[in-house]
Order: C-alpha cells, then structure tokens, then sequence
C-alpha cells in the first residue's frame, strides 16, 4: 500500500486530472452525486477485473477490502454493471469509419495509394456505396453534409467527392465527440498507469511532452498552424506503418491481432502561470538499460 505521502501526491495529481473533466460535466448538466455513482461503479469493476487470481473475476470480499465497500454493495454494482451493455474501447465514429475506408480500402484508394474521388451514388465504388458497407443505416447524403461541415471532403469536377482529411473532427459538442473524449482520456490513463506501476522487464510506452513557460500568447495561432501541419503529417506517417502491419480481416496466421496506435494533443493553459520555475522545461521518459522480450497486452 502507497505510504501517506505518496497517496497525497497520487490524489493531488488526480484533483489535475479532475479539474477539466468536471469542468466538462457542469456544462452538461451532470452532477457531482452521478459522478460519485459512477465511480463507485468503476471502482467495484477494475478491481473485480484486475485482481483476481490465475484470470479469474476477483471475489466480493476482496473487492469489498480493496475499495472500502461493503459486500452487499458490491453485489449491487455488479448486478448493476452486468445489466448495461459493453462499452467498445478505441470508440471510432461513423464518420471515422468512411474516412478510415477511403485511406485504405483498396477498393477507395488509386494506383498510388491515394483516396480516389468518388461519385456521389452511381455504381458499386462511389461514395454511397462506402457508407452502406462502413456506416450501414446512415444516409449518404447526411453524411456527406456532415463531414463538408467538418473539412473532411470537397465537391471536385465531375459532381465527384474528394477526401480532404484522414480524421474526423465534429465543430460541436455532441454524443460522437463526448465518445471520443473519453476514449481519449482512457488511453491518456492506461499509458501512464502502465509507466508508473510496470515491471522492471516491461519497456515504458512512450509518453513525451514539450513545455515551455514563457510563450508569447501572440504566437497561439503560429503554434496552432505548426502542430496542425506537423502532427498531421506524423500520424500520416504512423498511420501508414499501422496499415501495412494489420492482420487480414480473418486474423491471418498469427492469430487476433491488439489495439495499437499514438495520440498527439495540444497543450494549452486558461491563463498566465507563474514563471518561477525553470524557464524551459522538457519532460522526458529515462530510457530502460535493457528491455528483456515481453508478451504485449492492450486493453
């Protein structure tokens, strides 16, 4: 068990943690007694999931010890947790889905590995018929509307559709981009917890970020265009090396393949902080001495 002074620091980065996420619930209404509900409710699954012996579920009694609750409680919860539908990780929107297709799709992309423009409905490769196969039950036309709104695609000569963007961004706050919020903070947690509490024969994932404390606010737009233009064409590259390393769509040889990938976000504060510290900061992850082969385990 963490000493009292490690738990101080544990809570303390929690509240950072907390801070936007309630700022997030009190714009959409949701209370701090739901939000309480819910973590009692998460408390109860990840330690029935990850504490159990030889695989097996963790019994009450232990969970009970673990997070402070009663028995009875915990069986609560449970019945509770059991009753709601499963929540796929790595959610990707419909949107998503189409734009995923276009890159890489052979039956989307060109010779030369470019999204082709598509007709909007006539024949079996046009735009149309990529929606019913990708995001069955959306119409096209909705969909084309949605992602014109979002910058993804363009009408070009010929009343054909042309790919814009690899990556779907809604401009409002709706169900697609609070799904997307929270799958984003899940993977933001799981690498941390990951770094902070691996084996001694387990290599870090990479988590990096570059600071500094003394920008001038004027350069915010110069910023943005340069992480735009320079992150986009990172996750191109990875992008790319994930696609020509996907298992066939019945696993192939090598059996079921994980959930891999890289997130690239912009850090920004409210306001001016204070200064005091070190005028420039970058954090960096110690490399290990040796990384001994290790079996990978997402999710």
């Amino acid at each position: 068990m963490a000493s009292g002074a490690f738990r101080t620091r544990i809570l303390d980065a929690l509240g950072r943690l907390l801070e936007p996420i309630v700022l997030l619930l009190l714009k959409s209404g949701i209370t701090w007694r739901e939000f309480a509900d819910l973590a009692r409710l998460k408390f109860v699954q990840v330690a029935t999931r990850e504490f159990g012996i030889r695989g097996r579920p963790t019994n009450a009694s232990r969970v009970a010890i673990l997070t402070g609750m009663d028995r009875r409680e915990v069986r609560r919860l449970r019945a509770a947790a059991a009753e709601k539908p499963a929540f796929e990780p790595g959610f990707m929107s419909k949107p998503t889905q189409v734009l995923d297709a276009w890159f890489h799709d052979p039956d989307y992309r060109t010779a030369s590995g470019h999204p082709r423009d598509l007709p909007v409905s006539e024949g079996d490769i046009s735009f149309a018929a990529m929606v019913r196969r990708y995001a069955p039950g959306i119409p096209h036309v909705a969909m084309i509307k949605e992602l014109r709104a979002a910058g993804a695609l363009a009408d070009v000569d010929g009343g054909r559709l042309r790919a814009l963007k690899r990556s779907y961004i809604p401009r409002e706050l709706n169900e697609d981009v609070i799904r997307l919020w929270g799958s984003v903070l899940e993977d933001v947690g799981t690498t941390l917890e990951h770094n902070v509490s691996r084996g001694e024969s387990d290599p870090p994932r990479f988590e990096r970020r570059a600071i500094s404390l003394r920008v001038d606010p004027k350069s915010i737009a110069l910023f943005r265009e340069m992480l735009e233009r320079e992150g986009q064409a990172f996750l191109e590259r990875i992008d790319e090396w994930i696609n020509a390393h996907e298992l066939n769509a019945s696993g192939g040889a090598g059996g079921a393949g994980i959930r891999l990938g890289v997130g690239v976000y912009h850090i920004q504060d409210s306001g001016p902080r204070s200064t005091t510290r070190e005028p420039r900061k970058r954090e960096k992850q110690p490399r290990p001495a040796l990384e001994k082969k290790h079996d990978q385990n997402d999710q």
